[in-house]
């Protein structure tokens, strides 16, 4: 079942122009209860650097009227600069670009000619108002060696569960050179759907205040988010590399379909799910600084699966695992429940041919050292083992998707566990050209996670020789949405402790596993190591909560292991 059917029946108790490191702007948009009536009402910010060029976005508002997925105001011409100091006494770029209620009356410039490994400011000017200040970061020169990287990395922040206090974390960091966001930056649900908690509350409410199906209603929910102010700082702040996941459109969304999608019209009907797909990926790249057409040119498009490249030191690839794949597998109801074979059909996939062919060069062993692969679901296998059943339907809540048997089976069939096919023919290719320095960098699954990635999970043992392994995986924690304690009701690090090491037993290249925080990581990596440090938050529910480090585990280059830190790298100046 979705999570939103888990909780709903208490299953569960719950047109484009040619654009380092300060702080930001100290006059930062309030919260949106007491936003100025300037036209930079939803914030600045940048992605998708490359070494002469990156992209910056806005949203202007230049009429009361001209309100996000309204369809009203009008065009207007929007002057944008980019300069190499915070005063902009040497502006080096600027442009304009016109808008207007086709695009939502959003922004988005290639602001090209700049030289590598620098830090810019920005801002945007309309009718003698001026945008808060943002600064932004290009990649290092395809040749150059840098001395490292480092990238916040986040996912799953769902408004109505909570305040976005990883993003504050990482807005309060001088020390990163981009944000990595997973995927699921919005959520589609509507009030009263899918909260904080077991009792599923609203912390704050969605807008519009029904799931989001239109085009208005997609323009209108990225808006409500972008006024939200740690958003807002750390969009301002970095440069962000962003995929989507399931949630930009609806839950456990394939290529035909989601299963929080009711097609047809009438009778609760959402109508046609490949016009609401393409209505959710226009609002995202009207709203979202990337490049949506999978190369180094900014223009209209939906192919989000694309590279970037940072020296010779790493590649980011950054993967779409959601509009090219088949429907998820149910589980067969015999006595000794099992998956569907079909998880194994090599018919099936999650990446889509061209994808899982584009992926595959980008794992080879030419090329940058490390191969970062930005990847929304899961790639290790997991044997969850036999939990009790109510723990079972817990974890089925925090993972997201389709259950899976008791007795030992994988469970979650919507990350790859459920395509094993591809996995199995992407990491043979790992093998067969002698791939070093795989690195996976995931999201969705509400939970933090350290693995190795065996060959061959039924008999790996962690302790053969390092051709048993062919990378590493870690997953950050959410941002907001459920994890198992919220979902159980029960006190952190009490009865998930139990459920972990039973996963841990039963997967021995799983090494770190964390069902109850949410927070956001921090990926380090230099030539000899590459290093994830876990933060963690005590309270969504309170917007100053506090934030700790938790954990850190590194992986040395060249072995396909990893081992446990212990203090993190770097912090908040």
């Amino acid at each position: 079942m979705a999570r939103r059917t888990l909780l709903a029946t208490g299953t569960v108790g719950a047109g484009l122009a040619g654009a380092t490191l300060a702080a930001p702007a100290a006059d930062a948009l309030p919260h949106p209860t007491a936003v100025r009536r300037t036209p930079f009402r939803h914030g600045v910010a940048s992605g998708d650097p490359l070494p002469h060029a990156v992209v910056l976005w806005t949203r202007v508002t230049p009429t009361d009227a001209a309100t996000p997925g309204s369809g009203r105001g009008p065009r207007v011409t929007v002057r944008w600069e980019v300069a190499t100091d915070r005063r902009f006494r040497h502006v080096v770029r600027r442009g304009d670009f016109t808008t207007g209620p086709s695009r939502d009356h959003t922004v988005k410039v290639d602001a090209r000619g700049l030289e590598p490994a620098t830090w810019y400011h920005y801002r945007f000017h309309l009718d003698g108002a001026t945008s808060r200040v943002g600064r932004t970061r290009t990649a290092p020169a395809e040749r150059s060696t840098p001395r490292h990287l480092r990238f916040g990395v986040v996912s799953c922040a769902n408004w109505q569960a909570g305040w976005f206090s990883a993003y504050r974390g990482l807005a309060a960091r001088d020390d990163l050179h981009a944000v990595v966001h997973l995927g699921d930056y919005v959520y589609e649900y509507g009030p009263g759907e899918y909260g904080y908690g077991q009792s599923d509350e609203d912390i704050r409410t969605h807008e519009p205040r029904h799931e989001m199906v239109s085009l208005a209603d997609y323009r209108q929910r990225h808006a409500q988010y972008k006024t939200d102010p740690d958003l807002q700082d750390l969009h301002a702040k970095y440069a962000w590399i962003v995929t989507w996941d399931d949630h930009e459109v609806a839950d456990n969304q394939w290529k035909g379909g989601a299963v929080n999608h009711t097609p047809g019209k009438g009778d609760g009907g959402e109508g046609s799910y490949t016009k609401r797909r393409a209505r959710a990926h226009r609002a995202y790249d009207e709203w979202m600084p990337a490049r949506l057409d999978g190369t180094a040119r900014l223009g209209d498009g939906d192919r989000l699966f694309r590279r970037l490249r940072f020296g010779q030191l790493a590649e980011l690839s950054m993967l779409d695992l959601r509009t090219y794949r088949d429907q998820q597998v149910e589980t067969t109801p015999t006595p000794v429940p099992s998956p569907d074979p079909a998880v194994s059909d090599p018919d099936r996939t999650i990446t889509g041919r061209r994808q899982l062919d584009w992926l595959k060069t980008s794992l080879d062993r030419h090329g940058p050292q490390w191969k970062i692969i930005g990847n929304p679901v899961m790639i290790a296998p997991v044997n969850f083992g036999a939990l009790p059943a109510d723990v079972r339907d817990a974890v089925h809540q925090v993972t997201g998707e389709t259950p899976g048997p008791a007795d030992g089976a994988p469970y979650n069939t919507d990350q790859w566990d459920g395509y094993t096919d591809d996995r199995r023919e992407l990491l043979q290719h790992v093998r067969d050209h002698q791939v070093k320095d795989a690195l996976f960098i995931t999201g969705d699954i509400h939970s933090g996670w350290a693995a190795e990635l065996p060959f061959d999970p039924a008999t790996y043992t962690g302790e053969g020789p390092a051709d048993d392994s062919a990378g590493v995986e870690f997953v950050c924690s959410s941002v907001t949405s459920n994890n198992l304690k919220d979902i159980t009701g029960t006190p952190p690090r009490t009865s998930s402790v139990a459920v972990e090491e039973s996963i841990k037993a039963n997967n021995r290249h799983i090494k770190y596993l964390d069902f109850d925080s949410h927070g956001f990581s921090v990926l380090d990596v230099t030539a000899k190591r590459a290093q994830m440090d876990w933060f963690v938050i005590e309270d969504r529910a309170d917007r100053k909560t506090p934030i700790t480090w938790s954990v850190s585990w590194r992986t040395e280059a060249g072995t396909g292991r990893i081992t446990p830190v212990d203090k993190p790298l770097g912090g908040a100046s």
